[in-house]
């Protein structure tokens, strides 16, 4: 990407809220982005080294978990050294790349989501056919389309920012954001909004295929006993997930695009910092507790058995 500004460090003036409270949001930092290293790499590993685990939901559920290693490791690192330091700088490149990876993964997320309620559909909605339609290729070229797409539409609108020319430097964040980039231009930001527009349409849709997909499950639950049950064990959790993702991304597009002046600069960081603070860890807790087939207590069971 070349910067046709003369910008080459951005100053992210989100942490100006943090100075009285550094040491506390310090080992608040560290908790949490621990206990999303635990819980992640916890119900990967479970999944991982149980075979009867190997199925499409799991691995799905497995590469939710992947993904949100990937995104957060965009953030916390960064985070944490920046609430120790008094200078909060980022360079143009490393600003673009915690924009493209925060943003992958984020739509990553709900692709994941997507292919989840496809496979519940199939699993209840047609249980005859669904060795046959879930086969080990389908699902390899399910996944990679998963996470191909999101990054492609990510390059697409990093592509049309990156040739703003800017006219400022200060990001009113604790990381880098896109539109956040794009308030800072001294042209039009005309194209760039319709490209953003365009992919929040997109995955809006997402969310629209799986709101239909899940009604035609609650329909067919509803005619047997076996398939309440069954809708009860595996979907729940999954749309416990949605409307986790959901919500905290929303929140986090709707500030960055009509975001008040006059909101405190701590709520501003709350919101900002939620969507990389809550899913990554609430998911794989669902998952991990109410999946009758998973437990994370079956990971030390694994271990032990292999001496591991």
């Amino acid at each position: 990407m070349t910067n046709t500004s003369s910008i080459v460090l951005f100053t992210l003036t989100g942490f100006s809220a943090t100075t009285n409270y550094r040491g506390l949001l310090f080992s608040l930092t560290l908790l949490c982005y621990g206990a999303i290293l635990v819980v992640n790499v916890s119900l990967i590993l479970t999944i991982a080294l149980d075979q009867n685990l190997h199925e499409p939901m799991y691995i799905f559920v497995c590469n939710l978990c992947v993904n949100g290693l990937y995104g957060t490791a965009a953030f916390y690192p960064k985070f944490a050294h920046d609430l120790l330091s008094d200078i909060h700088e980022i360079s143009y490149f490393g600003c673009f790349l915690q924009i493209f990876v925060i943003y992958t993964y984020a739509t990553i997320d709900f692709s994941i989501l997507a292919l989840m309620a496809y496979d519940r559909y199939v699993a209840i909605c047609r249980p005859l056919d669904y060795h046959m339609i879930m086969s080990a290729q389908r699902i390899a070229i399910l996944i990679s389309v998963s996470w191909i797409v999101p990054i492609l539409c990510e390059v697409m609108v990093l592509s049309f920012t990156s040739k703003l020319k800017l006219c400022g430097s200060r990001i009113q964040k604790l990381y880098c954001e896109n539109w956040s980039i794009v308030k800072l231009a001294c042209s039009t930001t005309s194209t760039n909004s319709i490209v953003g527009l365009v992919v929040i349409v997109f995955y809006c849709a997402h969310v629209l295929f799986i709101v239909c997909t899940y009604v035609n499950l609650v329909k067919a639950a509803l005619k047997s006993k076996e398939g309440r049950k069954k809708f009860l064990q595996t979907c729940v959790p999954h749309l416990l997930c949605l409307l986790n993702v959901t919500a905290a991304l929303l929140f986090d597009v709707m500030y960055s695009r009509h975001g008040s002046a006059s909101v405190p600069q701590s709520v501003m960081n709350f919101m900002a910092i939620q969507l990389l603070m809550i899913p990554p860890i609430i998911n794989p807790i669902i998952y991990g507790l109410i999946l009758t087939k998973i437990r994370f207590g079956q990971l030390i069971r694994f271990l032990c058995e292999q001496k591991i």
